[in-house]
């Protein structure tokens, strides 16, 4: 019999748990320290940490680092963008930071958008792009500095009215820019040679080195993989990575697992992971970002932790169950609670929409204590939500 198809290790809900907090660094208080280089760290581990736009609390992108920062600020993340270029922005499954020490990976994509255009950003015309060109060439510009555009009707539903904007996403996509700073949701961009100090970009990864790469980034960062988990909202890698991840069953360097509630679901872990049996610090409480690696992944979330996050900012408000902005709450690696939670900030308060108990936190016995525990943390979040 093939290593390939050799007989899984069978592993509990428990120890895959433990297994995918030690990889999300959500087992320990402070894993990467503090300060910019410690966002640097952060990014890298992770592979990525995800921008959304939605701010009804902090914006997902500095939710995600405070889970695993303790003493996080937001100027941590934009020393690390603009000055120390430690991480940039760019498309993974959604727009992201990820590590410059990576940026090789993404070269690829770059190119293929500059040779075949991209279907968000069709109705850019050569005109429009050798006009922000032109504006970038005198020095780093935001939508903001171009004040002339004739407005036209949207061709999707994310997309602006205002000409220059779509040209200067496009740009990005093709690596001609690069988004130099964040001001909130206000994006400012360089020429991305400029920007980096660079006279050319990185040699581009072959396709080998990419599949590796998106294998090797799951395992650092899940622990325990599935072909879904790696090749998330990207089907067409599927192929090539189940081809590595056989190679590398037979080399000895990956084991099958069996996690109970799985089924057919094939799952993989290096024989390190599966052999380190350290528990994380005891006494966390996280209050998770929808968007947050441990979370966004609905189906994994649930057959890992038994909880099937909802998430309803998209939902009609009387077909709500947990609110419009939900947070999952994790206490000592169980997801007990999920609160719906909004920031006001001319109050200067958190306000709890709505408090919703699961898992462990539906058991009336527990809830005392639990609940004791979320309020403190409650008051560090609310803080960190109010600070600058």
């Amino acid at each position: 019999m093939s290593r390939a198809s050799a007989k899984p290790v069978a592993l509990t809900a428990a120890a895959a748990r433990r297994i995918w907090l030690r990889a999300q660094r959500l087992d320990a208080r402070a894993p990467f320290g503090e300060g910019a280089e410690a966002v640097a760290a952060a990014v890298a581990h992770l592979g990525y940490v995800q921008i959304d736009t939605i701010n009804v609390i902090e914006r997902s992108h500095h939710h995600i680092l405070f889970s695993r920062m303790p003493g996080y600020r937001r100027d941590h993340l934009k020393q690390a963008q603009s000055h120390d270029k430690s991480v940039f922005e760019y498309w993974t499954h959604a727009l992201a930071y990820v590590p410059t020490q990576n940026f090789r990976f993404f070269v690829p994509d770059m190119k293929y958008y500059r040779r075949e255009g991209h279907g968000w950003f069709a109705a850019v015309t050569p005109a429009d792009t050798r006009k922000v060109m032109r504006l970038v060439r005198a020095g780093p510009l935001s939508i903001r500095d171009i004040d002339d555009d004739v407005l036209r009707e949207k061709d999707h539903e994310w997309a602006s009215r205002k000409p220059s904007k779509r040209a200067l996403q496009l740009a990005f996509y093709t690596g001609a820019l690069t988004v130099s700073e964040r001001t909130g949701m206000l994006k400012t961009y360089d020429l991305l040679l400029r920007h980096f100090g660079w006279d050319r970009l990185p040699k581009a990864a072959s396709s080998t080195e990419k599949i590796a790469y998106l294998l090797d980034r799951a395992l650092r960062s899940q622990g325990i993989v599935s072909l879904d988990s790696i090749c998330h909202l990207d089907a067409p890698a599927k192929a090539a990575v189940r081809k590595l991840i056989d190679a590398r069953v037979r080399r000895a360097e990956l084991i099958p697992v069996a996690l109970d509630g799985a089924g057919k679901q094939e799952h993989w872990a290096t024989p390190a992971t599966l052999e380190d049996g350290s528990d994380g610090e005891s006494g966390l409480v996280h209050i998770l970002s929808p968007f947050d690696p441990l979370i966004i992944q609905r189906k994994r979330t649930n057959l890992f932790f038994g909880y099937e996050h909802k998430f309803e900012a998209y939902v009609p408000k009387e077909k709500r169950q947990l609110g419009y902005f939900a947070l999952p709450v994790l206490v000592d690696g169980t997801i007990v609670a999920a609160l719906d939670l909004k920031t006001d900030r001319q109050q200067r308060k958190l306000l709890m929409q709505k408090w919703t108990w699961v898992g462990e936190g539906a058991k009336k016995g527990v809830r005392k204590e639990l609940k004791r525990r979320i309020e403190e943390e409650l008051d560090r979040f609310e803080r960190f939500q109010l600070g600058d």
